[in-house]
């Protein structure tokens, strides 16, 4: 039989258990202290790239310049039509031909009338020929009883009546040579009336005045042709057409006339070049809208009337870029979270041409320079960060 311990044998054997835990803790060594981990950010290098500045701007092709073909000679039938939509004209080429028989018929007129004036001046000229010997033989008999009635020969009465046969001669030669100037202007008057007359029969001949292509034809076989009715035809001038597009009037004060675009149309994958043209010189003031004419250089690759969009090239560089993601602007300042030795420090720096996602640092940052890829990342100067970079806009 074993006895029960005692209170003192008990506290003894405790304190026993303690001074043995003391030393196994002491001969323990203490745990190293947990280094805080950075948070990992992502950068991106500033790197060099060709950036090039546009301006975007959508509207209608239409062409350059549109021609009316009217008709010159008003009433007359169109008897046939010689070309149609789409055909390329040159100029000077007929188009359509009016009825000329009326014109015809009324030149045979003014030919006749021609020839009975051509007659009647020839007759009053035999008159003239005829008055003027009458009138040489009125002076010679008016000179002979001048003399003979000197000499007492003839008597004043004789003399009279020659002088009064004399005066009538010269009145029938000075008439006879009147008719002579009223049948020459009749004569004129009738030339004039056949050239007018051969001047409509030429204009019957209804002709493109400048070379194109027929866009609309409203000339229809058996209408009366009418110079105040549609035009018989609209020609586009040379065939060129243009895309007339609207900016806004922000972006129209970067425009010069000759800068290069790029075009692109509903169904061509292929862009078209072409070049500015024609600036409006004023903006709508109700859309802030104002137009560009953008001349395309292959005609053949679009239709009026089509839609159209235009990339208009202001201007290029090759300079230090970044996405446009890392840049932050407030208060007319541009900054970006650069990045050295893992320390973040805001760089400000100025920006030039914005090229899609990516904007040209042109002050503050070199080529290599590691930024924050995403502005919005809360880190503020100063932090520490462990810096992971950004592979997809080192490769693009």
């Amino acid at each position: 039989m074993f006895s029960k311990p005692t209170r003192k044998a008990m506290f003894a054997a405790s304190m026993l258990t303690l001074m043995a835990s003391v030393a196994i803790a002491q001969e323990t060594p203490a745990a190293p202290a947990k280094t805080p981990a950075l948070p990992s950010i992502i950068v991106t290098p500033a790197k060099s790239r060709t950036l090039v500045d546009r301006i975007v701007a959508t509207g209608t092709i239409k062409s350059v310049e549109d021609v009316y073909v009217q008709p010159q000679v008003e009433g007359l039938q169109i008897k046939s039509i010689e070309v149609d939509v789409g055909d390329t004209v040159s100029e000077g080429q007929v188009v359509a031909r009016l009825n000329d028989d009326t014109l015809k018929l009324e030149r045979s007129q003014q030919v006749a009338n021609q020839a009975k004036a051509e007659a009647a001046l020839a007759q009053y000229r035999a008159q003239v020929i005829e008055a003027e010997a009458s009138l040489k033989e009125a002076q010679r008999q008016f000179d002979r009883a001048t003399r003979l009635s000197s000499s007492g020969s003839v008597s004043a009465s004789q003399r009279e009546q020659a002088e009064t046969t004399l005066a009538s001669a010269t009145a029938k030669v000075e008439t006879a040579k009147q008719s002579i100037a009223v049948a020459e202007a009749d004569i004129k008057v009738v030339e004039s009336q056949i050239a007018d007359i051969d001047l409509r029969l030429a204009r019957t001949e209804i002709k493109s005045p400048v070379a194109g292509t027929v866009s609309e034809r409203n000339a229809r076989i058996g209408a009366i042709a009418s110079g105040s009715a549609s035009p018989l035809y609209t020609v586009i001038r040379d065939g060129q057409i243009e895309l007339v597009a609207d900016v806004t009037e922000a972006d129209i004060l970067r425009l010069k006339v000759g800068q290069p675009a790029s075009i692109s149309v509903a169904g061509s994958s292929a862009p078209i070049t072409g070049s500015v043209r024609l600036i409006s010189p004023v903006v709508d003031a109700v859309t802030r809208l104002g137009s560009v004419h953008i001349a395309i250089d292959d005609d053949a690759a679009a239709r009026a009337g089509m839609y159209g969009s235009a990339a208009i090239t202001i201007g290029q560089a090759d300079d230090v870029a970044l996405p446009l993601s890392a840049i932050t602007s407030e208060r007319n300042v541009t900054t970006v979270r650069l990045v050295t030795d893992g320390v973040v420090k805001m760089q400000p720096v100025k920006t030039g041409i914005q090229d899609g996602a990516f904007i040209e640092v042109t002050e503050g940052l070199k080529e290599g320079d590691l930024v924050v890829a995403k502005a919005g990342v809360f880190v503020r100067d100063g932090d520490r960060i462990n810096p992971v970079e950004d592979t997809s806009s080192v490769s693009n």
